[in-house]
């Protein structure tokens, strides 16, 4: 009975909370292709917890991301993959042409040039923050805004209407809000954003819903697409990115002896951003697929039909292939090797752009604010055990 087996962990240790479970850790030493438990026991998907063996997952045609079908191991009973602009639930050769109107979007080169105004916003974020008096609690004041700001100014929406935004957002990752909460929040952001594509044709700018309108008048994709495309990016451009951010101050603040190889210059910060993905790798509720044929993996013959888990941050702190893995090293040479942004066809697209907002405002962070605290014990700072990202509500800091 599925009953019977472990259940699979969406939190991390309260003693511990920068690590995943040790339960994880266990059954990938031991058991590194496991069934577990979801949905208290209604579902007994498999855990595969191993780096090589979670890169064979993702990494192969044989598993679907279509959370309709049977067996999918879904965060939530009675999930949609919703409509095809969002298309990280979706496989190709639909997954590939939505995608692929957007991949112009975040190449490096394209990316790179955004580094000043992230640059610039980091700037005036720190200057309005440090006109404040005593505590401050940094997620509300730098690591949330900043990636709103960004993906604002990518996409061409107006910043001033973050407030819906957010709310939209907390609702979609919340693992408590209901499928049917979770499809009204989608639908209220692709309304919102159906109305801007059509208002980017009568004032067109230099942003990606102007560009994905002159697509959709291309005949490429639909308005509703061009909407649901940019609902997409908005809900994931800013919500990892903000974690990720205030996780690697909580992190090099409990490793200050690490913080100057930050300030060390461009590819010192780049090791470094890429260390703090792996060590973190705040996807912790795992990428979810589904067989839809056998595949042996590690010994272990997966059937069609069967779900299969890959946490990453699991896999992320393999021995097998990172020394020390469970140790933060910001000059390890083979960082970029981690899976935070996953592997295969449904790799992270907007990757480039979360490493030009790390690279470019923890340096900044520990430069303006060399004397940066947590201004409350590592027990009192509250975790996000209960959402597909993990991170912190709020982070009191002085300095």
């Amino acid at each position: 009975m599925s009953s019977s087996l472990p259940p699979y962990v969406l939190g991390r240790p309260a003693d511990a909370p920068l690590d995943p479970p040790p339960l994880f850790t266990q059954l990938r030493e031991g058991r590194p292709v496991t069934r577990v438990s979801l949905w208290e026991g209604k579902l007994s998907p498999w855990l595969v917890t191993r780096w090589q063996d979670a890169r064979a997952v993702l990494g192969s045609d044989a598993f679907s991301s279509n959370p309709e079908l049977p067996g999918a191991p879904n965060f939530r009973e009675g999930a949609s993959r919703g409509p095809r602009g969002f298309f990280l639930s979706y496989d190709d050769p639909i997954h590939a042409s939505m995608r692929r109107t957007l991949t112009r979007e975040f190449m490096v080169r394209r990316v790179d040039a955004l580094r000043p105004a992230v640059a610039r916003l980091t700037d005036e974020l720190l200057t309005d923050m440090t006109d404040l008096v005593g505590s401050v609690d940094f997620v509300e004041h730098f690591s949330l805004p900043l990636p709103w700001l960004v993906i604002c100014e990518l996409l061409g929406v107006p910043y001033s209407d973050h407030p819906f935004f957010q709310a939209q957002s907390k609702i979609f990752v919340d693992l408590k809000a209901t499928a049917e909460q979770t499809v009204q929040a989608r639908q209220a952001l692709t309304a919102y954003l159906l109305e801007l594509v059509r208002a980017k044709r009568v004032t067109p700018g230099d942003d990606v819903i102007t560009r994905l309108a002159q697509q959709a008048d291309a005949g490429v994709i639909t308005d509703q697409d061009a909407a649901d495309m940019g609902a997409f990016l908005l809900l994931a451009g800013h919500e990892t990115t903000a974690n990720m951010i205030a996780l690697s101050v909580v992190t090099l603040l409990h490793h200050p002896d690490q913080i100057p190889y930050v300030l060390g210059g461009p590819d010192q910060v780049a090791g470094a951003v890429e260390e703090l993905l792996r060590y973190l790798s705040i996807v912790h509720g795992g990428l979810r697929r589904t067989a839809v044929e056998d595949v042996p993996i590690a010994g272990v013959t997966i059937r069609a039909g069967e779900g299969v888990i890959v946490p990453v941050h699991v896999a992320n702190r393999d021995p097998g292939v990172f020394t020390t893995p469970d140790g933060l090293d910001l000059e390890r040479a083979n960082a970029r090797q981690h899976l935070a942004f996953g592997y295969g066809v449904h790799q992270c697209l907007g990757q480039p752009l979360a490493r030009a907002e790390l690279q470019v405002a923890l340096p900044e962070i520990f430069r303006r604010l060399p004397d940066l605290k947590i201004a409350v014990p590592m027990k009192d700072i509250t975790f996000k055990q209960d959402t597909v990202v993990y991170g912190v509500r709020e982070l009191p800091v002085t300095w």
